[in-house]
């Protein structure tokens, strides 16, 4: 049994992380001076003085493990966060050591070795939390490690609470049974042990590990005594608020001087952190993508020249982040046209304005690829919803009500929306719902996915006129 020891796991995470730090040491020490070792290694540190860094290394990263809340209770967090803060722990750790070594002018230190050691520092972390979230999961579904719950109100709220606790019985929590003053009937689902009345006799006589509060607004002025009485008996309290239903799926607190205000939509990418973490993403990947495409690049620059008149590159406004609007970049496709036509008029099934090459590089996506200097100019991102012109968004924003809400994150080249199928000419709505589902789940190994998809599904568009 391990109810009652989460602390002692939590704690019992950084001395893994610790120890795991040192075999991605001597790991990538092998590889990098036995494995791909070079003639003259006379210019290189010796071994214990890599062994040094090394432990400057995992301190620093046990300590911004702490800074970024890797080490919190894990029980109800989806695994790509957990990723996601890993790699952040790890790259600023990276970060870190390398400034310190500059500051100290240590320059002889194998920068092969470096990334192999990152590298696998990141997969090993990786790889044993998720075998240890996997097997606390199915000890958990097998009835160990069991926390239990006492929800307080057996209405709708509090029915809809336990049926998610059914729906993931990973989580390992229990509902021990429920406190309502109007609800005075047993049935098969729902156990009624008593009135609210009876909450400081509940928590004496049961263990209980959370108080969930699921009551109607009306039984706000109760809400004190409740958590008061909670507090005093050391049990930890949630509260779903009555109007959870006419919030977003993601809502969170923040706190304005002494107020706490409810922000009715998290998004992961208003945190600075994960700004920084995406945007490096973007400057490496589309600097690695232009150069190896560049070959590509100009035999389409070539082919848009040579089979009509006008520009190679199609610049078309469109809006972005923040509702502001910028010059996307498109090889042109069509014929020359005037600005006014190319804002308003939406391609169309054999389109007669389309060019025969630019049909082709239409329907295989190469004529995104000038976007990825959008992506260095900062008004795109690699991943993100797709940028509409403004003379659309005028119009969605009035059909559609959460339209605008897409605008808070970099447009992309490509999309959870457009990997899920919802390219050309597909529903609107749909592509929103895809959008808002990224936004408000946003993580670097989401990005990493969409891409992996992007490039399995292929290029080929069917939908793309």
């Amino acid at each position: 049994m391990i109810r009652g020891k989460e602390r002692f796991l939590t704690r019992l995470y950084m001395g893994v992380d610790f120890i795991f730090i040192q075999v991605a040491f001597l790991m990538a020490w092998f590889i990098r001076f036995n494995v791909l070792k070079e003639e003259d290694m006379g210019a290189y540190l010796p071994l214990t003085s890599y062994f040094t860094w090394n432990i400057v290394y995992s301190v620093i990263y046990i300590l911004i493990a702490f800074l970024v809340r890797l080490y919190v209770s894990k029980r109800r967090m989806k695994f790509a966060s957990e990723v996601s803060r890993i790699f952040q722990a790890h790259i600023f750790s990276m970060f870190a050591l390398l400034s310190v070594l500059f500051t100290v002018k240590t320059i002889d230190i194998s920068r092969l070795y470096l990334v192999l050691y990152f590298v696998l520092c990141v997969m090993l972390s990786v790889i044993y939390r998720f075998a240890v979230k996997q097997s606390l999961r199915k000890m958990r579904t097998k009835g160990f490690n069991k926390q239990f719950v006492l929800i307080l109100g057996a209405g709708s709220i509090g029915k809809r609470y336990m049926q998610n606790l059914l729906n993931h019985p990973e989580y390992g929590l229990e509902v021990l049974g429920f406190l309502d003053d109007y609800q005075g009937e047993n049935n098969s689902k729902i156990k009624v042990l008593g009135k609210l009345s009876d909450l400081n006799k509940i928590l004496e006589e049961k263990i209980v590990d959370e108080v969930v509060v699921a009551l109607p607004l009306t039984a706000y002025p109760k809400y004190q005594q409740i958590i008061t009485t909670c507090e005093k008996a050391g049990i930890r309290v949630s509260i779903v608020p009555d109007f959870y239903d006419i919030l977003p799926a993601n809502p969170h607190f923040e706190q304005f001087g002494d107020l706490p205000i409810i922000n009715t939509r998290d998004i992961p990418l208003d945190e600075f952190v994960n700004r920084i973490l995406k945007r490096l993403f973007d400057i490496v990947f589309s600097l690695t993508a232009i150069i190896f495409t560049s070959p590509v690049l100009v035999i389409i620059a070539i082919g848009v020249k040579l089979t009509s008149p006008g520009p190679i590159l199609f610049k078309q406004e469109r809006v972005g982040l923040n509702r502001r609007t910028f010059m996307m970049y498109k090889f042109r496709s069509m014929k020359h046209m005037t600005e006014a036509a190319s804002n308003t008029q939406w391609t169309v099934q054999n389109d007669p304005r389309r060019t025969k090459f630019g049909t082709f590089i239409r329907k295989t996506s190469l004529d995104e690829l000038p976007q990825f200097f959008n992506v260095l100019k900062g008004d795109m991102s690699v991943v993100g919803p797709r940028p509409e012109r403004p003379y659309f968004v005028d119009q969605f924003k009035e059909e559609i009500p959460k339209y605008m809400i897409k605008h808070q994150v970099r447009p992309g080249i490509t999309g959870w929306a457009q990997v899920c199928g919802l390219r050309g000419d597909t529903s609107i709505k749909d592509r929103i719902d895809h959008d808002i589902y990224y936004l408000e789940n946003w993580t670097l190994l989401f990005d990493v996915k969409i891409v992996v998809k992007t490039v399995i599904n292929g290029f080929i568009n069917k939908n793309a006129y």
